[in-house]
């Protein structure tokens, strides 16, 4: 039973046409999955990957009616994305530019290189230079030339006042293993903070995750330009064997659910963040052909029978 690395990350827009219009026109990814929120299908859930919709590619959205979020700390503070060399961050620096997007420098941040920027509302994100390694899969139809396209995502931040919970969580029950640690920028205004990095075992950038100490922070409040969650990749057949880790270890979870194009188990680490454990399987071409995804409204079988009353109550993208 090893985490296979980043599964996804789900984060929050208040805007569903400018969010699709800024992941797919301007950032180039695929719209893999367009669908509701399971729990509220009132509001879309919007998956965006790589050409094929791999898993650990997927950038997904909760559409919400919600204010912008509060900065600070409990919180999943930026996101990365994968593209291959320098030439590529240079790139993205001049295309940001072009398009007035909010962004920083290239600079060196844990022996990578790295572009920091948000999207319109907010939302942080980081481009990591990886350096090619790992397979990769362009969307032949992106925008964006096939040698500058994200590959996929990792490392995630997230902020905390004091590690030592987390940490228990990371490694004693999720089995991430603790690689280092640097000095790295604040998430607001002021000195460099200590950044400690977890990872799971056998994974580069794409398993890891980044927890900055910093409990001079008041607890963040989720809005728009919020993540919501993160997901981790388990094989499909460790998924029960998840699910009983977690019980045997009195870990408090949802138990298992079935989100159709996935399974899933949901906790929060002592800090609050939630935290997701995914199976890769059985993936998005389940109701949708490979070559069609994200064109229609794709509901899992549950709620087929509501499909009328649901995109009465959805906006146009």
């Amino acid at each position: 039973m090893r985490l296979a690395g980043i599964h996804h990350v789900t984060a929050i827009t208040a805007d569903a046409p400018g969010n699709l219009h800024f992941y797919t026109g301007l950032l180039g990814m695929r719209l893999v999955k367009k669908t509701v929120n399971q729990d509220d299908v009132r509001a879309y859930h919007l998956f965006y990957a790589d050409g094929i919709a791999a898993p650990g590619t997927d950038l997904t959205f909760f559409d919400w009616p919600v204010g912008p979020r509060v900065p600070g700390s409990h919180d999943l503070v930026r996101t990365g994305l994968r593209v291959a060399g320098s030439d590529a961050l240079a790139w993205w620096r001049d295309r940001f530019a072009r398009a007035g997007v909010a962004h920083g420098v290239v600079e060196e941040r844990d022996g990578r290189a790295v572009l920091d920027f948000e999207d319109p509302e907010g939302q942080r994100l980081c481009l990591v230079d990886d350096g090619g390694a790992g397979d990769s899969h362009p969307w032949q139809a992106s925008p964006v030339p096939m040698p500058y396209q994200i590959r996929g995502l990792g490392p995630l931040v997230m902020s905390v006042p004091d590690l030592r919970p987390s940490e228990r969580v990371l490694t004693e029950v999720l089995g991430l293993v603790h690689r280092r640690g640097y000095r790295g920028p604040a998430t607001v205004d002021g000195p460099p903070v200590q950044t400690e990095v977890f990872s799971t075992p056998d994974a580069g950038p794409e398993g890891e995750l980044h927890v900055r100490l910093e409990p001079h922070l008041r607890p963040a409040a989720q809005g728009a330009g919020s993540v919501h969650h993160i997901a981790f990749r388990t094989p499909d057949a460790d998924y029960e064997a998840w699910a009983e880790r977690l019980r045997r270890m009195g870990v408090p979870s949802s138990g298992p659910v079935d989100r159709y194009y996935f399974r899933s188990l949901y906790l929060r680490e002592p800090n609050g963040i939630l935290v997701e454990i995914a199976t890769d399987g059985p993936g998005f071409a389940t109701d949708e052909p490979p070559d069609r995804l994200g064109e229609t409204l794709a509901l899992p079988p549950f709620l087929e029978p509501r499909r009328r009353e649901i995109e009465a109550g959805l906006k146009p993208l």
